[in-house]
């Protein structure tokens, strides 16, 4: 009830006292004298029962209404004491509505989501070797590194953008395009780069609300390799190895794929990734996933899936006097049949056998460390001899040496030395011709500010160019430098 509200009610209540007061009084002085002494004590008894009841009335109303601000009162008299306020449970349009707590609001789904990124700008000088050659025979090329020509200088090679969040407890979203991706076959097969690609779309569910078990539905990465898992933002060496990647080139498909993580691994992850440590990113300590097969933003061409699976785990050395150090050691396996794409047009009209399986370890560098990966399977590959494809033996790896030197001038330096090896079938060219690798890189990458890190190498490399018309091996020495801000 409004403060006048109760100042009125007290006013009239009062009025009303008043009046009692003066009524008997007025009646008495009409009355005959004989009778004016009973009257009296009957009308006295009266007046002082509903005096009692307007007090006690008086006090419940005041007990209701908010403080009064200073100012004289209209109506002050002498209280005796009053008796105990009436226990009765106030109006609910009493209740001030300063009382009220408000209810915190909710976030909509997409205040949830944030913006991050990165891009890497290289420069690529193929310094001395075989960069042109006459038809049919090799030149010195990259399957990963398109700038690695005899007439390139200043790449994009990659510019990534990720919206992500979780859109409630149970469900989280990841998106990720690519505008530094390059299409063909435009005007005369003139090459076209800075073009939009799908890299991830996926959503992850949490059914029982612990993050540490989750499965993921849409396009993301297929977890076969740990240098294949790990982001290129995260990467030392510029690129991937062919061996490893060959298995699944883009890294990604469509499908579905279920991660777990024990709090007890998640824990030691934690601990690396801030020392700054090169992680694989949170890809579950197992996982296993059914994918398409066919690749990286292609159409399904068959009525068979992917299967794949991986196992990773890492182990604390401080039991044996290496403390802080970790050791991480696993593998992967893939069983896959695939439809490579061949020089006529569309796919071929049988499917291959890709069975694959790898090994991985690494040693986390405090300051030194070792990484190492291998696999050995059967893929398809073009077979110059019979001109078609068949299934052959694929086999090969790399190995990996590298330091962490925190306490410098300029920053985190991380030196290293990789080699890799590679014999077998590239799937993801035209008629998935045959690779033959063997190439030794020594890089630094120095991160001068957490926003910007900035890598160089220097390697030989003997290589078999992606094209099965051309034959031999090609070799040069390559020098690369490659910019990265993140944001």
């Amino acid at each position: 009830m409004p403060r006048h509200s109760h100042g009125l009610a007290v006013r009239l209540i009062t009025a009303g006292l008043l009046a009692s007061i003066c009524a008997p009084a007025m009646a008495q002085a009409a009355s005959p004298a004989g009778s004016q002494a009973p009257d009296q004590a009957n009308t006295i008894a009266d007046l002082q029962r509903q005096i009692d009841e307007l007090k006690a009335m008086v006090s419940a109303l005041q007990t209701t209404q908010p403080a009064p601000s200073p100012g004289p009162a209209p109506f002050a008299a002498p209280a005796p004491t009053q008796p105990a306020p009436v226990s009765a449970p106030p109006a609910p349009e009493s209740i001030p509505l300063a009382a009220a707590t408000p209810k915190p609001k909710r976030e909509a789904w997409y205040e949830k989501l944030r913006l991050r990124g990165y891009t890497q700008m290289r420069f690529s000088q193929i310094v001395s070797g075989d960069a042109d050659a006459p038809a049919g025979v090799s030149r010195l090329r990259s399957i990963h590194d398109s700038a690695v020509n005899g007439d390139s200088n200043f790449t994009f090679r990659r510019m990534r953008l990720v919206l992500q969040g979780d859109l409630n407890e149970h469900v989280s979203l990841y998106f990720q395009p690519d505008f530094a991706a390059a299409v063909s076959n435009q005007s005369v097969g003139e090459r076209r780069e800075g073009t939009v690609s799908l890299r991830d779309m996926y959503a992850d569910v949490f059914p029982t609300g612990d993050k540490s078990f989750r499965i993921r539905l849409g396009q993301s990465k297929v977890p076969y390799g740990w240098e294949n898992m790990q982001s290129s933002s995260n990467r030392l060496a510029l690129d991937r190895t062919d061996a490893i990647n060959s298995a699944a080139s883009g890294e990604r498909d469509l499908g579905i794929v279920a991660y777990y993580t024990p709090p007890r691994v998640q824990a030691i992850w934690d601990r690396l990734a801030d020392d700054g440590q090169k992680l694989f990113g949170n890809y579950g300590a197992f996982g296993f996933g059914v994918f398409n097969g066919q690749g990286l933003n292609r159409t399904e061409t068959d009525n068979d899936v992917m299967a794949v699976a991986l196992a990773t785990w890492p182990f604390e050395l401080d039991g044996l006097g290496l403390n802080g150090q970790v050791f991480e050691i696993g593998g992967s396996v893939m069983r896959n049949t695939i439809r490579p794409e061949i020089r006529t047009g569309g796919v071929s009209p049988v499917g291959f056998k890709d069975n694959r399986v790898n090994l991985h370890a690494i040693l986390y560098p405090q300051p030194f460390g070792v990484q190492a990966e291998w696999n050995w399977g059967t893929g398809p590959e073009f077979v110059p001899a019979t001109g078609r494809i068949e299934e052959r033996p694929v086999d090969g790896g790399y190995v990996q040496v590298m330091a962490k030197i925190d306490q410098t001038p300029i920053g985190t330096i991380h030196p290293f030395a990789r080699w890799q090896y590679y014999r077998g079938g590239f799937k993801a060219a035209i008629n998935a011709p045959r690779l033959e690798t063997e190439e030794l890189e020594l890089g630094l990458e120095f991160q001068i500010d957490p926003a910007l890190e900035i890598t160089t190498t220097y390697g030989w490399a003997s290589r078999k160019e992606a094209d099965e018309r051309r034959f031999g091996q090609a070799e040069g020495q390559i020098l690369r430098v490659q910019a990265q801000w993140n944001y």
